[in-house]
Formats: C-alpha cells, sequence, structure tokens
C-alpha cells in the first residue's frame, strides 16, 4: 500500500470513530508510521486531506450503489441493501460513515470540501428517487406520495439513525428508528 493511500485509510478510521477535528497529523504520523513532515508532502494542509477523503469516500459509495443497482432487481431489494450499507458501516456503533461524520463537523471544512460533501448527499437523492420511482412501478414500496420527498426522507433518516447509534454505542438505536422504513418494503 502506498503512503497517500495509508494516510486516508488512517484519517478515515479517526474520522469516522471520534470526528475530522479529532486527530492530527501527528495521531496520522504515528498510526501510519512515518514523519509528520512526510505527510505534507501528500496533503499539505488538513483542508486537502478533508477533500481527498471525500473524493475518495464518495466515489467509492457510488461504486456500492451501483454494485447495489446490478445486483438487485426490485426497488425494495435495493433500499433493503442501501439500509444495510448504512447499518455495516456503523460497525457495532463505535464509527459513523465518512459522509455524516463530516456532515456533524461541517464548520470546520472550506467550500471545497463542503461542495463535495453537498454533491455527496445531492447524487445519493438522485439515487434514492430512481429506486423509489422504480418500487413505486414494481410495486415492492408502500406509501410513498413523491419519491423525490420520500428520497430526501430516507437519507435524513439513515444519517440521523447513525448518529443516534453512534451516541448509544449500539445498533439498537439504528435498527428501531429505520423499521418503520423496512416495513414499508414488499
Amino acid at each position: 500500500m502506498d503512503t497517500r493511500t495509508a494516510l486516508l485509510d488512517s484519517a478515515e478510521r479517526a474520522a469516522r470513530q471520534r470526528g475530522f477535528d479529532a486527530f492530527s497529523y501527528a495521531d496520522l504520523a504515528r498510526d501510519v508510521g512515518i514523519r509528520k513532515a512526510s505527510i505534507h508532502h501528500h496533503f499539505p494542509v488538513k483542508a486537502d486531506l478533508a477533500f481527498g477523503l471525500i473524493e475518495r469516500y464518495a466515489a467509492r459509495f457510488s461504486e456500492a450503489l451501483t454494485d447495489i443497482g446490478n445486483t438487485y432487481d426490485t426497488g425494495a431489494e435495493k433500499l433493503r441493501a442501501y439500509h444495510q450499507t448504512y447499518r455495516n458501516a456503523l460497525a457495532d456503533g463505535s464509527q459513523l460513515c465518512l459522509c455524516v461524520s463530516m456532515s456533524a463537523g461541517r464548520d470546520s471544512f472550506a467550500e471545497p470540501v463542503l461542495d463535495q460533501l453537498n454533491q455527496f448527499h445531492e447524487d445519493s437523492v438522485a439515487w434514492l428517487t430512481q429506486v423509489i420511482q422504480q418500487g413505486i412501478a414494481d410495486g415492492t414500496i408502500s406509501g410513498v406520495t413523491a419519491a423525490d420527498a420520500d428520497a430526501q426522507a430516507t437519507l435524513a433518516l439513515m444519517e440521523g439513525a447513525q448518529l443516534m447509534a453512534r451516541a448509544a454505542s449500539s445498533l439498537s438505536p439504528f435498527d428501531k428508528a429505520t423499521q418503520a422504513f423496512l416495513d414499508r418494503l414488499v
């Protein structure tokens, strides 16, 4: 593994477990086993690291959504897989998905990072809207009056339920908060 990837991996773990502001370049240097000054070669300032993290995470998440789309047939199956992606990101309640963590600490980020974060959310809502429309058409999702509004609510539910689970260090709040959503899927 190259140093840049090792740094991104270390920073992502730290941001997901403790928040972006709760680790330093010294922490990364210690974790990766390099000098702190070497980090500046790859990420001159922490804003560059934040941009690299969100850019990589958004690309990975987009790939995961493509895989879900290619693997499952119905709208409901795709939404169950989407839900499971958010649940899996919690581990045992000890971490958040990166975008939830970064959204919670948004005041620490410059415009380019916030633009990437907002684009992540827009892309997620667009994907969810298409899947919900598919679920309406194939009869596997009930109780939807407007696919775009339901998509916004679904994203908010997943991210909010993650915050509750992380606060409790348990998957139980996530499961309870998202049960009604799952019950709507035929």
